[in-house]
């Protein structure tokens, strides 16, 4: 079952006249928020790795655009982490509490409901699709992509596997991992649910079902590592097959140069997309410079450094409408073909994934 952020996405979307003219009304309050950020001097973030959707560039380009110091907490933090900072944070001021937050899609209404995030509007509002956003501005996609499989091919001699169904083959004995706990991180929880969709699940709590039997089995047979995947370990040989989101290992192919050698597979059985979205901390220390973050990245030059690191940014396609992403951007992303078949779980669909994950994950994986 496909959502209509499948649809939207899918969909060519001007940047309308009224946007442009929201855009150029803001111009003096945007003066104003630039000299109140910087007023405020810093602005902490949370679970950024820098070769995740480039985000060192990312980071890097709002730093020297503004000259705002920029303190990043636990880079290698899962979405579940960032909610709970939040959360432990509410009376702290200091360097320990984000100001904003880059968290899996079924976060951001959750965060809402719980008051954890306040309402921004950023000056392009109207070109990031309705369907991706929070209508009141608490939380608004970012970036998206699908699960895919990276394989390292020093470990991995002959042909790659190109499905999950070839995972099970006894000849990827203690090779086939996962990013992390699904519990706490959104990667690896939509890892298992690719792998759920690709072994016939029917959405939501079924597929999540089949995901951890899948899993299970897996581990069974002794193909499952219970390692989280990383480069390290992926280069090491500790997680010659691992999963994660394309825009991660396809970065890592590139930052690996061939040492090791590695492919990167779009599963034939099951393309799950995940969109990631943005919020701001209610208790964020530096909301200033978080708004001003914000509009940072959804801009054309943040939206493009996401771009640069594989990630498909939410206003992509307004900005190919216009004609503003670079073709040899362009020439550098898979092959469409290979999404065709790309499912967008629900908020219902991956709420439910969620409590079958909470409840029977630890007890069919043994796992604390």
């Amino acid at each position: 079952m496909t959502s209509n952020i499948l649809k939207t996405l899918c969909m060519t979307t001007a940047l309308s006249a009224a946007s442009i003219g929201a855009v150029q009304a803001q111009a003096f309050d945007m003066d104003a928020l630039i000299a109140a950020a910087k007023a405020e001097g810093t602005l902490t973030t949370i679970a950024l790795p820098h070769d995740w959707c480039n985000y060192g560039a990312v980071i890097e380009g709002f730093k020297a655009k503004y000259g705002i110091a920029v303190n990043e907490l636990n880079p290698n933090a899962g979405s579940g982490d960032e909610i709970e900072a939040i959360k432990a944070n509410k009376d702290n001021t200091g360097p320990q509490a984000p100001d904003v937050i880059d968290v899996g899609l079924s976060f951001g209404p959750a965060a809402k409901a719980d008051g954890l995030i306040q309402s921004y509007k950023v000056s392009v509002w109207d070109s990031i699709p309705d369907s991706a956003k929070d209508a009141d501005g608490f939380w608004y996609g970012d970036y998206y992509g699908v699960l895919a499989v990276a394989v390292n091919k020093d470990v991995v001699t002959d042909a790659a596997p190109t499905s999950f169904a070839d995972l099970k083959d006894p000849k990827y004995a203690n090779m086939v991992a996962i990013p992390g706990d699904p519990r706490t991180g959104n990667s690896s929880i939509m890892s298992l649910y690719a792998a759920g969709t690709a072994m016939g699940g029917k959405g939501g709590a079924d597929t999540a079902t089949a995901g951890i039997g899948y899993l299970k089995a897996l581990k069974e047979s002794g193909n499952f590592v219970d390692v989280g995947g990383s480069a390290q370990n992926f280069a090491q040989g500790t997680t010659p097959i691992m999963m994660d989101w394309d825009y991660n290992v396809l970065a890592m192919r590139d930052k690996l140069a061939g040492n090791p050698p590695m492919d990167v597979v779009i599963p034939s059985d099951g393309v799950i997309a995940g969109v990631y979205v943005q919020a701001i901390s209610a208790y964020a220390p530096h909301p200033n410079a978080a708004k001003l973050w914000m509009e940072y990245i959804y801009s054309d030059e943040g939206q493009l450094g996401w771009l640069s690191g594989y990630c498909h940014p939410i206003r992509f396609n307004d900005m190919v409408s216009r004609g503003v992403i670079p073709a040899d951007m362009m020439a550098k992303l898979p092959a469409a073909e290979a999404y065709a078949k790309a499912i967008f779980p629900t908020l219902d669909e991956q709420a439910a994934a969620k409590a079958v994950v909470a409840d029977t994950w630890a007890t069919e994986m043994g796992a604390n």
